[in-house]
């Protein structure tokens, strides 16, 4: 066709000549081979545009689909394992890196000194126990004797003044027989005296004279007699009078009975507490006999810092459990990327180390950013201050089963990837 179109051809019968450019007759002229190329370029230039742009858009679409960050390490709660008794360390069940089970026996320190310990207390207990019961069961006799003891002084005040009235009767009738014997003996005397000047003129007998001597010195005796009785009488009423105050002196003790009855209680309710005092010194003795094994709490690997034979003290640490079970990532996103980002959204961590990649989920976001959990937070109300965007610690747990070869160690460098569709 393009060589039908060229100068100088035949023309078609009954065609009248198509007059075509020339480059002298029609500066625009471009033949039409550049003309096909050109539209073609324009065609592919429009393909190229048209494919960038949908590649630009849905790699925009994806790239914010998620956030990543770099700064993030695998984390995990370390389990300090420490002494709870001082002692002679005997024996070391694990190795340094060793993976245990929670309840594994670690450490064992010599218990000899810590069962002696549990055998005291268990002495000191029965010793106790014993006390208290002795005490308990003088309670009721100390009651019961009190209350005989209050009877019976009360029936002694009854019997003693009884006494003192007898005694007192017993001193007036001797009082009144000294009367009598003192008024015989008066009459004796006189009659001795008359016939004594009757003796003397031989008006009588030296008989009746001698009797009369007889009967004034027999009144004479009884007076003395009597008089004696009388004396003996007096200190009979003051021996009952001095009885009747030992028995008010007894009675007023006896009333002290319930207050030596409550004193007894009181001694049995501390011979009691007592008990309970050695029966929780025996639990701590036996407590401390059990903190003679040091086991794990937790399961996971095991630093240790202790060897067979040291000697330590209560507090001192000894191990250390990793446990590589409960390992998390701790992400330090920009406050820039935190905009769509919530707990809950699916993630992926990249590990550096082995460049497998783990599945998890954003568990929480932490309350402030990482600078202010700093020993020396920053301090921006300064005259130099410069803006600078602040990370913010945000805890992703990895899905179950998704460690289990434990491969992700605490510390470990990873990029996590936080979808927020």
């Amino acid at each position: 066709m393009a060589d039908e179109n060229q100068p100088g051809s035949v023309p078609e019968a009954g065609k009248e000549p198509r007059l075509e450019p020339t480059p002298s007759t029609d500066a625009n002229y471009s033949p039409p081979t550049r003309r096909i190329t050109k539209r073609r370029r324009n065609i592919a230039i429009s393909v190229v545009v048209l494919v960038v742009l949908v590649g630009g858009f849905f790699l925009w679409r994806y790239l914010s689909s998620y956030e990543s960050t770099d700064d993030a390490q695998a984390d995990v709660h370390l389990y300090p394992v420490s002494a709870r008794v001082a002692g002679y360390v005997v024996r070391v069940n694990v190795d340094d890196n060793q993976w245990v089970e929670e309840g594994t026996v670690l450490v064992e320190i010599d218990p000899k000194d810590y069962e002696v310990a549990v055998a005291q207390a268990q002495a000191n207990l029965s010793n106790a126990e014993a006390t208290a019961q002795s005490l308990n069961i003088t309670v009721p006799i100390t009651s019961v004797n009190s209350s005989s003891q209050l009877t019976s002084t009360e029936s002694d005040i009854e019997n003693t003044k009884a006494g003192v009235i007898a005694a007192e009767k017993q001193l007036n009738a001797a009082h009144a027989q000294l009367e009598q014997a003192e008024a015989n003996d008066v009459k004796a005397q006189d009659d001795l005296r008359r016939y004594k000047l009757l003796v003397d003129k031989r008006e009588v007998a030296e008989q009746v004279y001698d009797q009369a001597l007889a009967a004034a010195r027999s009144s004479t005796a009884t007076v003395a007699a009597t008089r004696a009785n009388e004396s003996a009488a007096q200190q009979f009423v003051l021996q009952a009078r001095s009885r009747v105050v030992q028995a008010d002196a007894n009675h007023q003790s006896a009333e002290t009975g319930p207050q030596q009855v409550s004193s007894s209680r009181s001694r049995a309710r501390a011979a009691i507490a007592d008990v309970e005092e050695k029966r929780a010194l025996l639990e701590q003795a036996r407590l401390n006999l059990q903190y003679t094994k040091i086991i794990a709490p937790v399961s996971g690997e095991v630093n240790k810092t202790v060897v067979v034979g040291l000697n330590i003290q209560a507090g001192q640490q000894l191990l250390t459990v990793v446990p590589l079970d409960q390992v998390w990532v701790t992400a330090n996103f920009k406050e820039t990327q935190l905009k769509r980002m919530r707990v809950g959204q699916k993630a992926e961590i990249h590990i550096d180390s082995t460049g497998r990649t783990l599945k998890g989920h954003v568990d929480s976001i932490a309350g402030a950013t990482g600078p202010l959990f700093s020993l020396l937070p920053p301090e921006n109300a300064t005259g130099n201050y410069v803006k600078i965007v602040q990370r913010v610690p945000v805890k992703i747990v990895l899905d179950p089963g998704e460690n289990r070869d434990r491969q992700l160690r605490p510390g470990m460098n990873v990029v996590p990837d936080v979808y927020l569709q």
